[in-house]
Order: structure tokens, then C-alpha cells, then sequence
């Protein structure tokens, strides 16, 4: 999602769009897609970024009992580990993104967990 406002004309050409009016439209698609308090439950996709520190007290494995107990929305997993004490782990979800975003707020609000970010895309 683009962070600046409004849109300039040089970023809008820089990511191809062809006037500020398509890049508006895309920052309000994102954001849409973010909000968790949607009036109907709606589903779709979303990816679960996180850093968290593997030999934090039992965090390694609190990560993945929760992961475990939502099973049903995890369709992979990718684990990098980019330091001697930290792991990159993204996840891709699918579901009802009430429940994702659950799942996500579990996982981030860990304590050991750095750099949480979820990106959601529900279904149209």
C-alpha cells in the first residue's frame, strides 16, 4: 500500500499508473481490504509477515501450537532464518478474515514477535 498523500504524479507513473484517480482507487482498495470490522463476515487470502526470536522462552513453541490450532487457515508456510537469533516466518492464510485476523493478532502480540504485518485480500 502506497504511504504517501496525496499520490504524486511522479509515484503514480513510477508504479504505472496512468493518473492520480487509479492510484486513489487502489490506496481505498487496500484499505478496505485492512478493516477487520467489515459488516458481513467476508473471506478471502491473506499473508502473515513476522521476526520473532526462536530461543525466546518456549516462543518457538507457542507459535506453533497456536498455528496448529487454526489449521483450517494456513495454506503454507515459508521460515527464514536471518540472524543467528532471529526467524522470518510468512504465512499464507485462507478463510473467514475475522478468523484471520485472530490468528494474526494471536501470533503478533507474542511476546518475542517483532515486525507483525498482515495483508489481507478478500474475496470480491
Amino acid at each position: 500500500m502506497m504511504t504517501c498523500w496525496p499520490p504524486s504524479d511522479a509515484l503514480s507513473a513510477r508504479r504505472g499508473y496512468h493518473n492520480r484517480s487509479e492510484a486513489v482507487r487502489d490506496i481505498l482498495r487496500d484499505a478496505l481490504n485492512q478493516d477487520p470490522a467489515s459488516p458481513e463476515s467476508r473471506r478471502g487470502y491473506a499473508v502473515l509477515s513476522y521476526v520473532y526470536e526462536h530461543e525466546k522462552r518456549e516462543l518457538a513453541s507457542r507459535l506453533v501450537a497456536t498455528q496448529h490450532h487454526h489449521h483450517d487457515l494456513s495454506v503454507a508456510t515459508l521460515h527464514v532464518h536471518i540472524s543467528h537469533d532471529d526467524c522470518l516466518e510468512i504465512a499464507v492464510l485462507k478463510g473467514d478474515m475475522a478468523e484471520v485476523q485472530h490468528f494474526a493478532d494471536d501470533v503478533i502480540a507474542q511476546r518475542g514477535v517483532r515486525h507483525g504485518h498482515l495483508q489481507c485480500l478478500a474475496d470480491d
